[in-house]
Formats: structure tokens, C-alpha cells, sequence
């Protein structure tokens, strides 16, 4: 079913790619993932008024680890103003859930993302832009399901047009591993065959995280923080993940 909604592009080392990379679990074993299929890659991180601020310097770090051909930081930081109270991840006053709610949503964040990635990626003739968007996110995150990425892929070639028919555009495919049917779980062991354990270093907490003896730590409570635990347990890895939480 999903491949029938979107084609999977050929990802070729003529494929150059625009990768969103938070610094989080998922979007860096993607870009790993489209690493280790030998594209161009490119890769931007937002700072768009989130909590986890350090999750942009694991980002750089990842840049330079999977020796990407450029990475780009963009402040978009006024969205916070623009979000107000409606989601914790950039409410830092609001408490952190340890299971899914709403409040963890934050309104059309990969639309904005997307489309901004997807002009980086026009102006440089890249083929795809790609994000972290796995099976599992489908359940909870209307941004991260097919129909979402086939209509997104639709408008911003549509926006082209005029440039993509003369040819001074190349047409773009948003791409995620949702698209291949990939869940978390497997995204993880993708990553971990590629990069070992330095997938430990990736932030996935919804928080700064916990100072504490030996550096920040994630918190080990926040929903993120267990769907970590799960995806690493169920992936047969020895996690080796500090968390708060285990620390007290």
C-alpha cells in the first residue's frame, strides 16, 4: 500500500539529497541510511524554538561523522513566538508526557521543514529531500504518513512549475523511510550496522536533558526517551544510552 501511493526514488550516487537531520535517533540513521547508498548529501538542521537545544550540536557532530557535502543550521526560532502554548517541545513551562499526547505535536512542523529544505534543494538541482518519518510515526503524525509526503511532493513541484518545464528546476521527490515500509526498529539497526555505537550519541530527548555527573543526560522519562528504549530493545542492541532516570 505505501509504495503505491509514492515510488520509492532510485537513491544513486547521482542522487544528490537534502536531508532534514534533527540530531535525534531517527533522522540521523536516514541520513545514514542515504549515505551509505553513496548520494550527495547535504544536510539541515532547525532551530526552531525547541527545548532541546543541544540536539543541533549532535547534529553538527553527525555532519561531520558521516562526511556530508554541506550542512546547513537555520534559526527559525520565531516559530516559538508563533506556537505559543500549543506543544511542550517548545512550551518549556509544560510538563513532558511519558506516552503520546497531543501537546507533543507541534503544528505543521514538518510541512514548514519540508518546504524549506525543498528550496535549498532546487536551488542546488538536488532529487530528493528526505526526513526521519518512519512506520510507526504514522500511527500519531499526520505529517509523517504516505498520503502526506505524496501531496507534499505534489505541491512544492507544483510551486515550480514554470522552472521545472524549462528545465531551470529539477523536479524533487520528498522522500522518507516510511516509504519503504521501514519502522523504527529496523531504522535503528540500519543505523547501528552503519554507524556502530556512536548511534549513542544521538539525542532523542524531548528535554535539554539532565546535568549530572559526566555530562547531560537524557531524562529517560519522556515519551521519546522510551520509544528509544523499545526500539533499541526490540532491535536486540545493548543500549548504551545514559538516562537520568537510571542515575538517581
Amino acid at each position: 500500500m505505501l509504495n503505491k501511493l509514492i515510488k520509492p526514488p532510485e537513491v544513486t550516487k547521482s542522487s544528490t539529497t537534502v536531508c532534514i537531520v534533527s540530531g535525534g535517533l531517527d533522522s540521523v540513521c536516514t541520513a545514514a541510511y542515504l549515505k551509505e547508498k553513496k548520494c550527495t548529501l547535504y544536510i539541515l538542521s532547525f532551530i526552531y524554538g525547541q527545548r532541546a537545544t543541544n540536539e543541533i550540536l549532535i547534529a553538527r557532530q553527525f555532519a561531520k561523522i558521516l562526511n556530508v557535502k554541506d550542512h546547513r543550521i537555520l534559526d527559525i526560532a520565531f516559530m516559538k513566538q508563533l506556537y505559543t502554548n500549543t506543544n511542550v517541545l517548545t512550551d518549556a513551562k509544560k510538563c513532558l508526557p511519558g506516552s503520546f499526547d497531543y501537546s507533543v505535536v507541534v503544528p505543521v512542523r514538518n510541512a514548514i521543514f519540508i518546504t524549506i529544505a525543498a528550496a535549498w534543494a532546487m536551488s542546488i538541482n538536488a532529487r530528493i529531500v528526505a526526513y526521519g518519518a518512519h512506520v510507526g510515526d504514522s500511527r500519531y503524525y499526520s505529517d509523517c504518513r504516505p498520503e502526506f509526503i505524496k501531496s507534499i511532493s505534489d505541491m512544492l513541484n507544483l510551486a515550480e512549475a514554470d522552472g521545472v518545464r524549462s528545465g531551470l528546476r529539477q523536479k524533487v521527490t520528498v522522500w522518507a523511510p516510511i516509504v519503504e515500509g521501514i519502522d523504527k526498529t529496523e531504522l535503528l539497526k540500519i543505523g547501528y550496522s552503519i554507524l556502530g555505537d556512536k548511534i549513542f550519541k544521538t539525542w532523542s530527548c524531548y528535554s535539554n536533558g539532565i546535568k549530572m555527573k559526566g555530562g547531560i543526560l537524557h531524562c529517560g522519562l519522556c515519551e521519546s526517551c522510551i520509544n528509544r528504549k523499545v526500539a533499541i530493545s526490540n532491535a536486540g542492541i545493548e543500549d548504551k544510552t545514559r538516562y537520568a532516570k537510571n542515575e538517581e
